[in-house]
């Protein structure tokens, strides 16, 4: 899966700055390498890496200057979803996409989950019911109650007013 991009190169011993594209450090921190390509082929072990205000830092062992480094601008870097420290209670944006979202109290079904927006605060579920009528639903504890993986399923409450037309 897509992680990050790298945008420029750190010093003169062959560190990257990579804008992440994921929830950032957190992700870079547990890998322990990173792959050049979507199959998985191409594949470069981290030696080390670190935060840099919003960019991960990253220092590939065999990459030792400022010129090798620079042959690996633009490329975008790929992490295999196995190798990626999930926290409980966190999961991957991909995961939701497709899942049907009912309501919890009379099990009214709403829809499916199309994507994931992050505007800020919280994320916001973008949800498309059978008819094609989208709906956008606030990712926050009083809304979203339970989400369960093995049945595909997410249940909610909508506040007051959300499904008005």
């Amino acid at each position: 899966m897509e992680i990050g991009e790298i945008v420029g190169t750190c010093g003169l011993r062959g560190e990257v700055k990579i804008v992440p594209w994921c929830d950032g450090f957190s992700v870079f921190s547990g890998l322990s390498r990173l792959f050049f390509d979507s199959d998985g082929n191409i594949c470069k072990n981290i030696e080390n890496s670190r935060q840099r205000k919003s960019m991960v830092v990253v220092k590939f062992f065999g990459v030792d200057s400022l010129e090798s480094a620079k042959q690996m601008l633009k490329s975008v870097v790929y992490a295999r979803r196995d190798d990626i420290l999930v926290p409980d209670g966190r999961h991957f944006i991909q995961d939701l996409v497709g899942m049907r979202v009912y309501d919890v109290g009379d099990g009214a079904f709403y829809g499916r989950i199309v994507d994931v927006l992050q505007p800020g605060a919280n994320d916001v579920y973008r949800i498309v019911d059978d008819q094609g009528v989208e709906r956008l639903v606030p990712v926050i504890d009083d809304v979203v109650l339970r989400t369960d993986f093995e049945r595909g399923s997410v249940y909610i409450r909508p506040l007051e007013g959300l499904f008005d037309a």
